[in-house]
């Protein structure tokens, strides 16, 4: 901690294999921060999966039948994507109930403008500058 009460922006720097630990470490963590770099090394992460996923399914079931590995890592991955979401979310001091925005096809751009803002250096409705689950 400093004196102004938050700890610097150097200790949120978070890699990509920190981002994966971290989303899945959280699995249902909704309160908290999580910064820009953990948020979208979660998503390149994940869609990184999702492919070679999905071509394993085309090699081994061909296009006539769904992807049953990328559906079970779709199913695997829908509760830490909200929770890493509703946590970026709160970085840039919004409510994760702002994700229902999503269902109405237009407000996934204000989501997506969100997602790139940088998150707040000091204190903010949902705690302090500090990444969520990081030691």
């Amino acid at each position: 901690m400093t004196e102004t009460g938050y700890i610097g922006r150097e200790h949120r720097n978070v890699g990509f294999g920190e981002a994966l630990r971290l989303g899945f470490s959280n699995y249902a963590l909704f309160r908290g921060r999580s910064s820009r770099g953990a948020f979208w090394f979660w998503v390149l992460g994940t869609a990184i999966v999702s492919v070679i996923l999905s071509g394993i399914d085309y090699a081994l079931f061909g296009s006539s039948q769904p992807g049953f590995l990328g559906g079970i890592w779709s199913l695997a991955i829908l509760v830490p994507n909200i929770a890493v979401a509703a946590r970026r979310l709160h970085d840039v001091n919004h409510s994760g109930w702002w994700l229902l925005l999503v269902l109405t096809g237009i407000g996934i751009l204000l989501l997506l403008f969100w997602y790139v803002q940088p998150g707040q250096a000091q204190t903010n409705d949902f705690g302090p500058d500090v990444e969520a689950g990081k030691g």
